[in-house]
């Protein structure tokens, strides 16, 4: 059935029934009240059959027709769909804005610093941060692409592995010029050790318990602990001399870099079982600005694509 009539009148026609008024369906539309009732009169006419009944109660009212209720399900439906195609027609440009869903730790120790180099390379798109640690419906709430940690398994994403990472204590320079000396795993049990709490929700995280294990130590620390819940609070509580942090090497790179922090007992390695993943459904793989946004963390991580 082919359909002469403009989108126009049908959008004065929903919005109309909704608002049971011309006047109101005109606000929101952003014309007058007499433009969208010539839009419904010119749908009427094609139709050959009214759409509304008028009824005075005070002002007068636009209430539609039995027929026109029976139609205004399929014809919302079909502006749903209208806005949905648009949205991924946009999806098919790298300008404007690309919406990433990243943990609050990984974007201040990781992302951040690394952030600028992207939009020199993409400058026209608006990168968005959505720094939740709940799950996110991606469709509902509009992300493009995610950065998870874990093993690489979420229902209903599409996930590729983006970098591994290995755990190593660490501990700020000035700690090393102080009193005491760590000149062999043992000595850790005397000094002050911090907790990452975040870390307790994912199954298979090393704790300090099992790499003192690793590095052949049974016995337990002397000294209190300090537990956080946060792994960027953590390194910067390392940072600030308050203890000997186990670090995710991910995250502790530029701390390393820039001599923050330094790393001990090398030659003791200790693999996670965890990774970075880049995670989006499979749906979205061939939108342009989170391409663009994918082939960008496998570069700057030195991974082949």
């Amino acid at each position: 059935m082919t359909l002469p009539v403009h989108l126009n009148a049908l959008r004065a026609f929903e919005a109309s029934a909704r608002h049971q008024s011309f006047s109101e369906a005109a606000k929101e539309l952003n014309v007058t009240p007499a433009a969208v009732g010539q839009l419904v009169r010119s749908l009427e006419e094609w139709l050959d059959t009214p759409l509304f009944n008028r009824v005075k109660s005070g002002k007068v009212r636009i209430i539609p027709t039995e027929a026109a209720k029976k139609a205004l399900p399929d014809i919302r439906a079909g502006f749903e769909k209208l806005v949905f195609g648009l949205e991924r027609l946009k999806e098919n440009s790298e300008t404007g804005i690309l919406t990433v869903a990243v943990s609050p730790a990984f974007a201040a120790k990781w992302l951040l610093p690394r952030l600028n180099r992207f939009q020199s390379v993409c400058p026209d798109t608006d990168v968005r941060l959505d720094m939740n640690l709940r799950p996110v419906d991606f469709t509902t709430q509009k992300i493009d692409v995610g950065i998870r940690y874990g093993l690489g398994n979420w229902e209903g994403l599409y996930a590729e592995k983006l970098m591994e990472e290995e755990v190593f204590p660490v501990c700020s320079p000035t700690l090393l010029q102080g009193t005491f000396d760590l000149n062999s795993p043992f000595t850790l049990l005397r000094e002050t050790l911090i907790h990452d709490l975040s870390m307790d929700a994912y199954t298979g995280f090393p704790t300090w318990s099992e790499w003192l294990l690793k590095a052949g130590i049974k016995e337990t620390a002397t000294r209190p602990n300090l537990q956080i819940n946060n792994s960027a609070a953590v390194l910067q509580s390392a940072i600030d001399g308050n203890g000997i942090a186990l670090a995710r090497s991910v995250m502790v790179r530029d701390d390393l870099s820039a001599g923050r922090l330094v790393r001990l007992f090398p030659n003791i390695h200790f693999e996670s079982l965890l990774a970075y993943y880049v995670v989006y459904p499979k749906e979205f793989s061939e939108g342009a600005k989170m391409k663009a946004f994918r082939n960008w963390l496998f570069t700057e991580t030195g991974r082949s694509i």
